[in-house]
Parts: structure tokens; sequence; C-alpha cells
């Protein structure tokens, strides 16, 4: 069974939206859009606080429990968590997964310790990732990036993801740099040599802006959940109307 979610980028308290990671625009206020596709039939509610890494602070929570009101499918948060304290604040405000990015490169323990606390369906790896050359370092040619996809790690996307499993994540969500709220189609490549790779749910990110898309990262893309964001938010799409797309389609929501 596929998935369909959407991502709530949030900054200084708004909803916002960029290509590439910049020139991001505000959108109005993220409970109310998180309102709004709980009603529609979204699968899922990820809230990223986008910028709280780079700018090293933690991460805003008067915007989790806001969104935590309104919900009553799955919620996720990422952005800005560096501890296993920060994971028991969000999850004390209401979130259901904790989305671990940049913490998680820093500090892999991090994974297994948090899913030992608050268990196996907690912790999501997120990955912001990049396509480069081939190396020897970087042999899939797809590289994990940090802070808001600001800083090469060297670290092999493909392989970064399977030690992420290994140490517990039960999800990988790959967030594809090139493809960032392009809407020309989300980054088919890098998700489905991640997902042949592990053994939990992928969850494609950044590019959707048709249904065809979606489909295709679903098929050939091989995820399991594609995660949408600007084709909600600027009113181009429903819910309902991409689910029932994906259905004559022949896909099983």
């Amino acid at each position: 069974m596929k998935k369909l979610i959407t991502c709530l980028d949030v900054r200084d308290g708004k909803l916002t939206k960029g290509v590439k990671f910049l020139e991001n625009i505000d959108l109005g206020d993220p409970a109310e859009a998180a309102k709004r596709y709980n009603e529609a039939g979204i699968d899922e509610i990820v809230l990223y606080d986008f910028s709280a890494t780079h700018e090293n602070r933690d991460i805003e929570t008067d915007v989790i429990k806001a969104v935590a009101k309104v919900v009553t499918v799955p919620f996720g948060v990422g952005g800005g968590i560096k501890s296993l304290e920060d994971c028991r604040r969000v999850i004390s405000m209401g979130a259901n997964k904790v989305h671990i990015n940049s913490a998680a490169v820093r500090t892999p323990e991090l994974i297994k310790e948090a899913v030992s606390e608050f268990g196996a369906g907690t912790v999501v790896l997120s990955m912001d990732v990049l396509a480069v050359e081939k190396s020897e370092k970087i042999p899939s040619g797809f590289e994990v990036y940090l802070n808001g996809g600001r800083i090469a790690t060297g670290l092999d996307a493909v392989e970064w993801a399977k030690r992420g499993v290994e140490l517990g994540a039960c999800e990988v969500v790959v967030n594809s740099i090139d493809a960032d709220g392009t809407k020309e189609g989300f980054h088919i490549p890098s998700t489905r040599a991640i997902a042949q790779a592990v053994s939990v749910p992928v969850v494609a990110s950044g590019g959707g802006g048709t249904v065809q898309h979606i489909y295709d990262v679903l098929t050939e893309g091989h995820a399991t959940v594609a995660l949408v964001a600007s084709m909600l938010h600027f009113g181009e799409y429903t819910v309902q109307g991409i689910k029932s797309q994906l259905a004559e389609m022949g896909l099983k929501m």
C-alpha cells in the first residue's frame, strides 16, 4: 500500500516554500494548512523547521503544539533536533515521529538511543541528498548534505541510509536538493538507489508537480511514500484529487 503525505516547512512560525532550499516565500499559518490537509484525507503530516539547525537554535515549539492540536493523522517533526532531549520534547508535544537529519550524521548513536526510548516506529532518518560525480568516496553518485543542504558531508547517501536502518530508523526520507520545489518531477535515480538498498519504507521528497510524477516515483522509483508540498500549498491539486487519479492509474493508496 502506497501513501501520500505532505510537509509543512516552517520559518519564523509561518508556512514557507522555496526552490532547491532557497528563495523561500511565506504561505501563511502552518496549523491552518495542517487542519485542512488532515480533513482532506492526507495520510501523514511532517513539520520541518528547516532553518533551525543552520541558525543553531531550538525548534519552534509553539508551531508543533498548534499543529498537534488539529491533526489526527500521524504527525512527524524534524529540523533542529540535536539530542535525545529534543526528541522527548517533540514527542511530549504530540508528535508521533521524530525526523533526525544533521544530528544523526554528527552522532549516529542518537538514532539507536531514540529508538530504544520511544519505540521502533518513531525514528525516521531524513537525508538531504545531492547528485554528484561518482567517486571512490561517493560510489552511488549521491551525497548527503547537512544544515538544509549547505554543508557537504562526504557521505554516500546509499551507504548512510543502510547505516541508519541498521541503527533502527523505521523509514528513510530522501529529500532531493536537485528537485526540491522545482515541480519538474521527483529525483528517481537517488530514490530508487536508496529504496533498493534498505528494507524499510522510503519517502520520496522534492520535485512533485503532477500526479504522473507521483506515480513515477512510487513505481519506477520504488518509493513507498510520496511527499508533496507545492502541489497542495499553491492550490493546484487536492489530496483527494491526487488519490483518485492515482487509483485510476492502478495504485492503491
